[in-house]
């Protein structure tokens, strides 16, 4: 197991709802470690290529709408299979069906204005990071609580 990162970004929705600091910490007490985070206007340019995947559904000019409408917050989370941690917190994407204890389950009920994004495996990742962050934004340091997140064989595994 190696310690992988992931991008959330916390949608419009969210920051209008006073949700930010629910959602965030979900993502600590699960033992996460927030290795960037900033406030961002989304410019629609970047929204195009970010979800270019959906540019011929009928959803697409919306979305792009909706997402450059206020500033989101966008975070890098670090831990042991971050991706497959975080997807699991965050829940399915249509609020209405999401499992309760997820974040949309727990407070959505939209398939657009459903709180979080969140990359989809490590290759997306590695992409969406890089499109959103400098490496000189990402921060790496020793986290306090690291010895009573993971077990000693699981820390020795991170470091291979």
């Amino acid at each position: 197991m190696t310690l992988e990162r992931t991008l959330v970004i916390v949608k419009p929705d969210a920051i209008n709802r006073n949700l930010a600091g629910e959602i965030t910490s979900r993502f600590e007490r699960k033992g996460l470690k927030i290795v960037a985070m900033k406030m961002q206007s989304l410019q629609p340019y970047v929204l195009k290529e970010h979800y270019a995947h959906h540019k011929d559904k009928a959803f697409y000019g919306e979305l792009i709408r909706y997402m450059s409408s206020i500033p989101c917050i966008l975070m890098i989370l670090q831990g042991k299979e971050a991706v497959k941690v975080v997807r699991k917190l965050v829940g399915g994407t249509q609020g209405r069906e999401a499992e309760p204890g997820t974040i949309r389950g727990d407070y959505s009920v939209s398939n657009q204005t459903n709180l979080v994004h969140a990359s989809d495996s490590v290759e997306t990742a590695n992409t969406e990071i890089k499109r959103f962050f400098s490496e000189k934004e990402i921060c790496d340091y020793q986290k306090m609580d690291f010895d009573w997140v993971y077990s000693k064989d699981e820390k020795y595994l991170a470091k291979k």
